[in-house]
């Protein structure tokens, strides 16, 4: 062989090395950025040749995963988790471009999760009248006077969050704004959603007389010559929420810009939304902002939280169509969660569904808001078709109806990993607790909810039964149910660190001890409950809920060094990713 045959030779051979080297380094890329794959380990030592594009370290890394619960780093790559451990090894994927954040000893959790938000309510009601923390009556009506200085004449007045308990319980009445609100109609929820105050110009704008019944599902309160006082509660509110004007499109965008923003403020990386769906309110709004504001805003690149979307329970069959033509997933920022229904009201506004009357008014036990059969009939239909169910139960009576409902459908349509809800939970009857870990049911609840019901619900149910079944997280725990932390914002702010807070100690404004001390939770408990749990509970755990090697990066900051201030007034979120971009502040 000569001397050029050689060296053809040695080419062909170094021709095959660099092909065969060019495509397993593109196979090994590709599979250590693939997102779908879960069976990426943190220990694997392929990760080692893929630099990463952000480093998180020196820090105490809280990851809501069993199997490593604390780290002190990790590395991000393509938004999702490359490694997490110690510093070496996870030093070792960093390269040219890495940036790093040195922690400086903070604490560092996985993303919170809002499992019970209603996003664009809340974005709404951010610049509409504010009367969340009134407590005088006199400091109400001042409100609303000055609100109405500068509108237009004819143009409703609208807002909400009073809470008549913080002023001693007197429910408003018309008479108290109608002579400052005399070109104007006015509409102010109560902060719980079931309930709201009319003008009379708002009422005679509705059509609503003393001759008109009360809607099923709904009260129009009167006075005792039979004439309307104004409020109206749950269904009856539709009588007054058709008359006022539609939420334009470009409003209910900039709606969701507001609480993307301060949802991230807070530490929220995802919510559950149940939509602009209360009682009363058109169904049709659910989809028209799925369609209006959701993918218009996931198109344009305009998501800034995850949302995972539950629909009216009346239109579950428009979601099958989804579901069937999209799947679950519409892209990283959008996901079908499934229906919501209600079975009861509040206790606010005495239309919570108990077995015992209410200890202020005689003779009433509640609001069953949804008739039972036609509520079985829809869960059935729903479940049958694969889709996730969460109801509304508040009062025991609701509860227990929804369980055994649940428990009904479960043994006609079969077993199967179905993640059945319950919205808020408030008060179980004895017993009632452990049901939800026997049948798998999530308690979706709202720690924050126990400090405006505090005074209230004695007057209400009494000290007795609010001890011995209200708010029982504890025992939902220990009965191995999936508890869920949410806000339920606008009805409560959106703040995880406050509601882990208030399920850890407890305690009312205004009280020196704790509501049913027995109940309260551990730090570790809350902390899952608003993060892995929660993604369970919405079928998201396989991609957030924990800082786990292959998940999304959505992480918080804290500004705490020390565990034991976490769920201090004094620790706040400093910074918040998403997919491990800095999207706060």
């Amino acid at each position: 062989m000569n001397t050029t045959q050689i060296a053809s030779v040695l080419l062909l051979l170094l021709s095959l090395l660099i092909s065969l080297y060019i495509r397993n380094n593109h196979f090994l890329l590709s599979v250590v950025s693939s997102p779908q794959l879960r069976w990426f380990s943190s220990s694997s030592s392929s990760s080692s040749k893929i630099a990463a594009d952000l480093l998180v370290t020196n820090g105490t890394i809280y990851t809501s995963d069993s199997s490593l619960l604390f780290a002190d780093s990790m590395a991000v790559r393509d938004g999702r988790i490359l490694r997490i451990g110690n510093y070496s090894f996870v030093q070792e994927v960093s390269g040219y471009g890495t940036k790093e954040i040195n922690l400086e000893g903070k604490i560092v959790v996985p993303g919170f999760i809002d499992s019970h938000v209603h996003l664009l309510s809340g974005g709404i009601q951010m610049v509409r009248v504010e009367v969340r923390g009134v407590n005088t009556k006199d400091d109400f009506v001042r409100k609303v006077k000055e609100a109405v200085k500068n509108m237009k004449e004819g143009t409703w007045l609208l807002g909400g969050g009073w809470n008549n308990d913080l002023w001693g319980g007197e429910l408003p009445s018309a008479s108290w704004i109608d002579e400052i609100t005399p070109h104007h109609p006015v509409w102010l929820s109560r902060m719980d959603g079931h309930m709201g105050l009319a003008n009379s110009l708002a009422l005679r704008t509705a059509g609503v007389t003393s001759n008109m019944q009360d809607p099923v599902g709904g009260t129009i309160s009167r006075n005792e010559d039979g004439e309307p006082t104004g409020l109206m509660i749950d269904s009856a509110m539709r009588l007054i929420l058709s008359s006022i004007p539609e939420v334009s499109v470009e409003e209910r965008r900039q709606a969701l810009n507001r609480a993307s923003r301060h949802a991230l403020m807070r530490g929220v990386t995802t919510v559950v939304d149940f939509g602009r769906y209360f009682p009363g309110e058109p169904v049709e709004h659910s989809w028209e902002d799925f369609e209006d504001v959701y993918k218009w805003a996931d198109l344009t690149g305009r998501m800034m939280i995850r949302v995972c979307l539950f629909f009216p329970m009346p239109t579950w069959s428009r979601l099958i169509d989804i579901v069937q033509t999209t799947g679950r997933r519409l892209s990283q920022w959008i996901s079908i969660g499934g229906v919501k229904a209600f079975a009861d009201g509040s206790v606010g506004s005495n239309s919570a569904l108990f077995h015992e009357a209410y200890a202020d008014e005689p003779g009433n036990f509640g609001l069953q808001v949804t008739d039972v059969e036609s509520l079985h009939n829809m869960t059935l239909q729903s479940d049958k078709f694969g889709l996730q169910v969460a109801i509304h139960a508040i009062g025991d009576k609701a509860n227990d109806l929804v369980l055994d409902m649940y428990k009904s459908v479960i043994s006609t349509n079969g077993k199967r990993d179905r993640r059945f809800r319950i919205e808020h939970a408030q008060h179980l009857t004895l017993g009632s607790a452990a049901k939800f870990g026997e049948q798998g049911i999530v308690a979706s609840v709202q720690p924050d909810h126990l400090l405006d019901d505090a005074d209230s619900a004695i007057k209400k149910i009494g000290v007795e039964r609010m001890q011995k079944g209200s708010y029982l997280f504890q025992s939902l725990i220990a009965g191995n149910a999936i508890v869920a932390f949410g806000s339920d914002w606008p009805v409560v702010d959106i703040n995880p660190l406050h509601s882990i807070k208030t399920a850890i100690v407890r305690i009312p404004p205004r009280w020196d001890k704790a509501w049913n001390s027995a109940e309260r939770m551990k730090l570790t408990d809350a902390l899952n409950a608003h993060t892995i749990h929660a993604a369970h509970a919405c079928f998201l755990d396989e991609d957030i809920g924990s800082l786990s090697a292959g998940k999304m990066a959505d992480f918080v900051i804290l500004t705490t060094c020390t565990w034991d201030f976490l769920a201090e007034e004094t620790t706040s979120v400093a910074a918040t990713y998403a997919g491990g971009v800095q999207a706060y502040p």
